[in-house]
């Protein structure tokens, strides 16, 4: 499986007709595209950040979708009164669901960079470490990490049901992540939390 996330500074006010217009624009155009299994937005309605993300079934789909995306994207930009600031692709190296996320979801996303040669080792420590770790966490609905195999960038992300349980949950997760980047040598870049503004996914398990 692979990903697309495009990252979309919006103004705030205008967060809500981007929602609409990914709802009844964009996720009909996607649908009549072939290998597209997803798509969902994160937004922090406080700075107007967003990040969309699109996945699909292989690598040739990923690609071939560019032209036909492109102006897709566009459109979400247009309707979020915002600007494109980066576009990323991505290997889905894990996803895993414990719940639905639900209408008040919340997520957190780390950004971390490691050697390229080290991107197999952190799968499977992600696996056998924080996962298992998460799903003990009071709110916890569901996990993935993406990776760049050329870069050594990657970004695991959590979501949680609201933001009372992403709030009560940074401690523990603060030490799990510690953990992994104690082990792998690993950089973080950066931790951001958001709203789960819209999610549908088709994305089987990968764990």
């Amino acid at each position: 499986m692979y990903a697309r996330s495009s990252t979309i500074a919006a103004q705030p006010s205008s967060i809500d007709r981007g929602i609409t217009y990914l709802r009844t624009e964009l996720m009909p155009n996607l649908a009549e595209l072939e290998g597209w299994v997803g798509l969902s937005l994160m937004v922090d309605r406080a700075t107007g950040r967003c990040i969309a993300t699109t996945a699909w079934e292989s690598e040739d789909a990923l690609r071939s979708s560019r032209p036909r995306v492109q102006p897709l994207r566009d459109g979400l930009t247009q309707a979020l009164n915002g600007q494109a600031q980066k576009v990323e692709e991505w290997e889905v190296a894990v996803m895993h669901r414990d719940h639905l996320s639900g209408p008040r979801a919340c997520t957190r996303c780390t950004w971390m960079q490691l050697d390229p040669a080290d991107i197999d080792r952190m799968i499977e420590m992600f696996k056998t470490g924080p996962l298992p770790e998460f799903e003990k966490i009071e709110g916890f609905r569901s996990a993935s990490l993406f990776v760049d195999r050329a870069t050594g960038r990657v970004v695991g992300s959590t979501v949680w049901s609201s933001i009372e349980e992403l709030e009560s949950s940074r401690a523990q997760t603060d030490r799990i992540r510690s953990g992994v980047i104690r082990q792998l040598g690993a950089e973080v870049l950066e931790v951001a939390e958001f709203r789960l503004g819209f999610a549908h996914l088709r994305v089987p398990e990968l764990v």
